[in-house]
C-alpha cells in the first residue's frame, strides 16, 4: 500500500513539473506582455549575450545582461535617465515552450513581482 501511495504522489508531482529550456532564449527578438491592474503593456525587445535594446511605449532603452544562471538574469539600464531606471531588474524565466517563455520580475532588493509572457519573433 505504501509503495502504490509513493508511486501516486511521484506521478502526480511529475505532471506539474515546469519544463525549462532557457538557454534556447538568451539571444534574440522578443515581444513581451505583461498585465498590471488589468492594463496589458506590451514591449519589444532584441538580447544579446550582454546587451538588451527594448521598446515600450515609444521609447527605447539599452540595458547591460548579467546572466545568474541559464534561467535568472539582472538588467542594469546604462544610460538612467529617472531614479526608477537605476535600480537593476532581476528577471527569473519560470517556463518555457518551443517559443514563448513565462517569467517573472521585480526591482533588486523589492518583493514585489510581476508575471508576464514573452515571445521569440526570430
Amino acid at each position: 500500500m505504501k509503495f502504490y501511495l509513493l508511486s501516486l504522489i511521484l506521478f502526480i508531482s511529475s505532471c506539474y513539473r515546469a519544463e525549462r529550456n532557457c538557454s534556447d532564449f538568451k539571444t534574440g527578438s522578443f515581444q513581451s506582455t505583461i498585465t498590471i491592474d488589468g492594463k496589458v503593456y506590451i514591449s519589444s525587445f532584441s538580447r544579446t549575450e550582454d546587451l538588451q535594446i527594448e521598446t515600450f511605449e515609444g521609447k527605447t532603452d539599452s540595458s547591460s545582461v548579467r546572466w545568474i544562471n541559464d534561467c535568472e538574469v539582472i538588467f542594469k539600464t546604462i544610460n538612467p535617465k529617472r531614479m526608477a531606471d537605476k535600480k537593476d531588474i532581476h528577471l527569473k524565466i519560470l517556463s518555457t515552450t518551443d517559443s514563448t517563455y513565462i517569467f517573472e520580475y521585480n526591482y533588486v532588493g523589492e518583493s514585489t513581482k510581476q508575471k508576464g509572457l514573452a515571445i521569440k519573433t526570430n
